[in-house]
Order: structure tokens, then C-alpha cells, then sequence
């Protein structure tokens, strides 16, 4: 299962993140998936929450670039290292553009089951 999870990973990072195709959550994630971000009030769950939470960054940073620079997976369990770059052009989470560029470097811990990824 090592394999399938990387490859969904991979897949949610270029498919949804990189190039925008917020429909491929569908695919990708469970329909009782959860997302867990500590800049969140609350949890994010199923694929319409992953494309909430995408498409807001897909808005405020539209040439957003996540290039994943490490990951480990085991079983059903994924680590993986990232850094994501973009120039804020639009609004976030009630921050308005800047128009400066970002570097942020960050960590996703995931969860498969059934050909999907269930946890972030």
C-alpha cells in the first residue's frame, strides 16, 4: 500500500494544488475524509473540504507551486516535506493581496484506506 499512498499524495499535490483541478479531490479523497490544519477553526471533511481548502489558496496565490522535497511512506501511513511558492494576488482567510512573493515550507502526515486518502 506504500506505492498507492504515494501516488495519491503525488497526484493531490500536482493535480489539485499545482494545476488547479479541484475536481480531482473527488477522486482522490474519501467521501469521509478529514483534514486537520491548525490555521483552521474547525476540521475540513470530504472531497467538497479539501476543494474549499484549495481553491482558498488557489485564489489568493493562483501560480501556486508545490514541489514535494521528501516523503515516507509505510502501510497506510505517509510523511511528506513540501515547500510551496506563489505571489499573493488574492485574499486570504481575511489577508488582502500583497502582491509579494511566499516560500513557505511545511509537513503532511496522511492516512489511506480503500484506494483513498482518509486523514491529512
Amino acid at each position: 500500500m506504500s506505492e498507492e499512498h504515494r501516488a495519491l499524495a503525488r497526484r493531490a499535490v500536482e493535480e489539485i494544488y499545482n494545476k488547479g483541478d479541484l475536481d480531482a479531490a473527488d477522486e482522490i479523497y474519501a467521501s469521509d475524509c478529514i483534514l486537520h490544519d491548525p490555521s483552521l477553526p474547525e476540521n475540513l471533511r470530504g472531497p467538497e473540504g479539501i476543494k474549499h481548502y484549495a481553491g482558498m489558496y488557489r485564489n489568493a496565490f493562483p501560480d501556486l507551486y508545490v514541489t514535494i522535497e521528501e516523503e515516507i511512506c509505510e502501510g497506510d501511513r505517509m510523511a511528506m516535506r513540501w515547500t510551496a511558492r506563489g505571489i499573493h494576488r488574492g485574499d486570504l482567510m481575511g489577508i488582502p493581496p500583497t502582491g509579494k512573493p511566499i516560500l513557505v515550507s511545511g509537513v503532511t502526515l496522511g492516512r489511506t484506506a480503500d484506494g483513498k486518502i482518509v486523514e491529512e
